[in-house]
Parts: C-alpha cells; sequence; structure tokens
C-alpha cells in the first residue's frame, strides 16, 4: 500500500507542504529524536515533540472533554508562544501540536505558524472554522497539517460533540483542506457509540476517496468534570483496535497514526519514555494533556530547557509511570498520579479547580498495556520507524506489576 499512499498524496498534496513536511518534520524531526535518545542516555530529559493547547475556548461541548471550554478565555499570547517555539527549536526540536479547546479559535494562529516556518506544526482542529480562505492561507504557509476530528456520522456527532450539524460542518472544513491541497488528516476518539461505524474499512476508504492523507486513531479516556466510563472501550476493544490498525496499515493506501505502541506491539505512554508533553492553556507545564497539574511554567526565568530539564515533578512522572505500567497511569492507577502532586505541591491547572477531587473519584481500568495481547507491526516502515524513532527508549526496564484485572 505504501506506493498508492505515495502516489496520490503526490498527486493530490501542494509541493510546498509535501517539502515542509519532509524537511521539517521528515528530516529534521528525525535528528531532533536522535538528539532526544543521546540526552536522555546521559540522563538529561527534554521532550523532542511538545504539544500546546493554546487556547481552552471551544464551540463544541464533547462528552469527556476535559478542558476549561466553558471558563472565561485563557490564550497564551503570541509572545509567549514565540518564545516557546523558539527555545524549543534551539534543543533540536520542530515539530508542535497545536491543541485548545479549539485552536483556530485563537485571532494570532495563523500568525504563529506563519512566524516559525523552519517548524512543522499539526493543529488539532473540528474543522469548522477553516474556511476557504483560511485554508488558501494554511497552504501558502506550506508547514501546517490540519488534524479534523470525526466522532462519528451524523447522528454520533451531535450526541457526542453537544451541537447540531456537527458532522457536515467538519467535513466542510475537511473538503476545504483538501481542496486546498494541504496534507490533512482525520482523528477519532474511538468508544462505545462510534466504535462500529468509525473501527471500519470501509470508513478509511471513504476517507481515501475524499482526498485524506492519513487517520489517527486514539481512544477515549474517562477524565474530567464530566467522565463518562460507559463509554470506555473494554479491553478486548482496545485489542480488536490495534488489531485493526496494523491490518488496515497493509491494505488500505491511507497513513494510520498511533502514539501508544512499539514495533513489537509492546504498549508504551508518550509522556512515560519522555518524547513529549503538554503546555496547557494558562503556560503550565504538564506531564500530558490529561494530567491537569504542574510545578513550573513556560514562563520561568531559567528558561523552557533548564525549567523542564530540572523538573522533579515530570522526572517523578516519568519514572513512577514507567515502573508501575507501560500504559496509561491516569487510567490504571490514579491513586499514584494522587499521590505525586500531593508529593510536589502541584497546583491544579484548570480553571474549575477540582482536578484533584475528579482524580479522587475515577475507578482504576485498562488502558493499552495488555499482557499477552501484543500485535506486533507488520508493515516493514511502521516497523522501522517506530523503532528507531518512536519507541520506548528503555524507560521501562524497571516495570513492576501487572495492570489492574489482569
Amino acid at each position: 500500500m505504501l506506493p498508492a499512499l505515495a502516489f496520490r498524496t503526490l498527486r493530490s498534496a501542494d509541493p510546498r507542504c509535501l517539502w515542509k513536511f519532509a524537511w521539517n518534520f521528515g528530516w529534521k524531526g528525525m535528528l531532533s529524536v536522535e538528539r532526544f535518545k543521546r540526552r536522555a542516555r546521559a540522563g538529561e530529559y527534554f521532550p523532542p515533540f511538545l504539544y500546546l493547547s493554546i487556547i481552552n475556548s471551544c464551540n463544541l461541548r464533547c462528552q469527556g472533554c476535559w478542558v476549561d471550554v466553558e471558563a472565561e478565555r485563557s490564550a497564551i499570547p503570541i509572545a509567549d508562544l514565540s518564545r516557546t517555539i523558539r527555545e524549543a527549536r534551539a534543543q533540536g526540536n520542530t515539530f508542535f501540536g497545536i491543541l485548545g479547546g479549539e485552536p483556530f479559535m485563537h485571532p494570532e494562529l495563523l500568525d504563529l505558524l506563519a512566524a516559525h516556518p523552519d517548524c512543522y506544526f499539526q493543529v488539532f482542529t473540528n474543522g469548522q472554522f477553516i474556511t476557504e480562505k483560511v485554508a488558501t492561507r494554511l497552504r501558502g504557509l506550506g508547514n501546517v497539517t490540519p488534524l479534523v476530528s470525526i466522532e462519528g456520522r451524523e447522528v454520533v456527532s451531535d450526541q457526542r460533540r453537544g451541537n447540531k450539524e456537527v458532522f457536515s460542518r467538519s467535513l466542510r472544513g475537511l473538503e476545504n483542506c483538501l481542496r486546498a491541497r494541504l496534507l490533512t488528516g482525520v482523528a477519532t476518539s474511538l468508544c462505545q457509540t462510534n466504535i462500529e461505524e468509525l473501527l471500519t474499512e470501509s470508513w478509511l476508504r471513504e476517507l481515501v476517496r475524499m482526498g485524506v492523507h492519513y487517520a489517527w486513531y486514539h481512544t477515549y479516556r474517562p477524565v474530567g468534570p464530566k467522565m463518562n466510563p460507559q463509554l470506555a472501550l473494554r479491553p478486548d476493544q482496545l485489542t480488536r483496535v490495534r488489531r485493526f490498525v496494523v491490518e488496515m496499515r497493509a491494505r488500505v493506501p491511507i497513513a494510520l497514526i498511533d502514539a501508544y505502541y512499539g514495533h513489537d506491539g509492546s504498549a508504551l505512554c508518550p509522556m512515560s519514555t519522555g518524547i513529549s508533553h503538554h503546555v496547557s492553556p494558562r503556560g503550565d507545564i504538564e506531564p500530558c494533556p490529561i494530567i491537569q497539574f504542574a510545578t513550573e511554567t513556560i514562563r520561568d526565568p531559567r528558561g523552557l530547557h533548564a525549567t523542564m530539564r530540572d523538573s522533579a515533578f515530570l522526572k517523578d512522572f516519568r519514572e513512577l509511570s514507567a515502573r508501575q505500567t507501560r500504559g496509561c497511569v491516569v487510567l490504571e492507577r490514579p491513586d499514584l498520579v494522587r499521590e505525586i502532586v500531593l508529593k510536589h505541591g502541584a497546583r491544579d491547572t484548570t480553571a474549575r479547580g477540582t482536578a484533584l477531587a475528579e482524580l479522587e473519584a475515577m475507578t482504576p481500568r485498562s488502558s493499552q498495556w495488555l499482557p499477552g495481547e501484543e500485535i506486533p507491526e507488520k508493515h516493514w516502515m511502521y516497523r522501522l520507524a517506530k523503532k528507531y524513532w518512536f519507541g520506548d527508549f528503555g524507560a521501562y526496564r524497571g516495570l513492576t506489576g501487572r495492570p489492574p484485572g489482569r
């Protein structure tokens, strides 16, 4: 399927977008991971991939969302964002995930992307603010890939996302991206209400007919103020998702992304391996987006590199998580997350101020770590890329214990 994917991508994407992807994300991203591995061998951690939630506001109200979308708007000023990117760039970083809320509600998002032509940005969006004019501007920049969230077809999308005509409006933004010849992806948070609709070969082939270049399947995580455990996938469904992704990579000409498994099928957590951390809409440096606690911010006068490198809070999270699970420590051991938060006196980074109570209300459940159910990569390209540039980097050498219920 790789030749077919390459052929249709070359035909459908703008050459400038392809060049920026290959150079800023591909080549320089690979060098960034190599620098990370050298730092890690020396016991020094600074993640090669940073995820920046630049604003909390959103036009939708998705079930299970942990972001303070109904609170007063918090948006990181462009000066702080640019400084953060420059300081990360000095450590070799060139790839940044842009999240929200809805990132396109940030009034200076396009200016931010334009200010860093030597970086590559993946913008997680519901697509509803991507007009033809916005898509044309993104094509001119070339250094951005929109990742449009589709959570179900007409009925399920409205239920999941708390608004009307969500599916058609998101598709309109997706079509604007594809007509502008942007490298474009579709993301889905799989749960009980959409797994039968969207975890199918027919849906992937529909995306291919639209012109979509890649898809990213997440799994729903019941966290936040309105966690809905009934939506969470069962362990057998988690295994089904992994098997589907591996098999479809060899059958359908669309790139399939996942962030929670290594080349041999072993589960991993990007936070535990140190390959990524998260910045909240208030500028707090968090272990990952669903751990809404911090002891440092991007405004620390020491600078981003020293702040993250020397953070005892982040270090404890990485090491404790890696000793306990190859999966999600928040889902499997919320009690340990609470211990670290209290040990470091970490502040609640939410506007609602209830993150600790939410953590205490969680019931342990399985995540992606299901020993004995490992499904290795079959396609040589994915296997090679993960082995050398998205592995566990030796983070789990001291792992003990088993996931809950196993």
